[in-house]
C-alpha cells in the first residue's frame, strides 16, 4: 500500500491539473512519442510566447482530475501524452496545429475548449480561423471600401453643386 506521503503528492498533482484545466481556455492532449528533445523544446518555446505551456502527467492522474471536473477523456488516455494548457483560445491551437503539420511524430488526440471536449475536426476548425490581427485587417479592409465609396459620392455631389452656382 502506498504511503500517505506519496498519496499526498499525487493529490497535489491532481489539484494542480484541476487548477490548470479550470484556468485554461484551450487544452490540447497530444502524443509526442518519437519527437526529439530539441523539437519538443522548440514547441515549448513557441508556446511560451503566447503564455501557454506543455506538461507531461501520468494518465491516471490526468484521468482523476478530468473525472472530478466531469470531463470524459477516457478514450484518449493511452500511451505517452503531453498536455498543452493555453491561456488564450486561438493562438495555442494555431501553433500546435502548424507544428503538427511539419512534425509527423506529433499527434493531436483531443482538446478541451472552454470546458467542453473537442475532437480533432473542431480543433482544425479553430486552427483555420485567422488571428486577431488578421481579422482586424479584414474588417478594416472591408470598411475602407465604404469610406472610399462615400468619398467618391461626396466628391461627385460637390462637383454637381459647383455646376449649379
Amino acid at each position: 500500500m502506498a504511503s500517505s506521503k506519496i498519496l499526498e503528492q499525487k493529490k497535489a498533482i491532481v489539484d494542480e491539473i484541476i487548477d490548470k484545466l479550470k484556468s485554461s481556455e484551450s487544452v490540447i492532449i497530444f502524443q509526442y512519442q518519437g519527437m526529439t528533445v530539441e523539437e519538443l523544446s522548440d514547441l515549448r518555446r513557441k508556446l511560451r510566447e503566447v503564455e501557454s505551456d506543455v506538461k507531461v502527467y501520468k494518465n491516471t492522474l490526468l484521468k482523476r482530475a478530468a473525472d472530478e471536473l466531469k470531463i470524459n477523456l477516457d478514450d484518449f488516455l493511452e500511451g505517452p501524452n503531453a498536455i498543452l494548457f493555453g491561456k488564450t483560445l486561438l493562438e495555442p491551437i494555431k501553433i500546435i496545429s502548424e507544428f503538427a503539420k511539419s512534425h509527423d511524430k506529433l499527434d493531436i488526440r483531443v482538446g478541451v475548449i472552454s470546458g467542453d471536449v473537442a475532437d480533432l475536426s473542431v480543433i482544425k476548425e479553430y486552427a483555420s480561423i485567422p488571428s486577431r490581427e488578421g481579422l482586424l485587417t479584414m474588417l478594416a479592409g472591408g470598411m475602407m471600401q465604404y469610406v472610399k465609396d462615400l468619398a467618391i459620392s461626396l466628391n461627385l455631389y460637390a462637383e454637381q453643386m459647383e455646376g449649379k452656382e
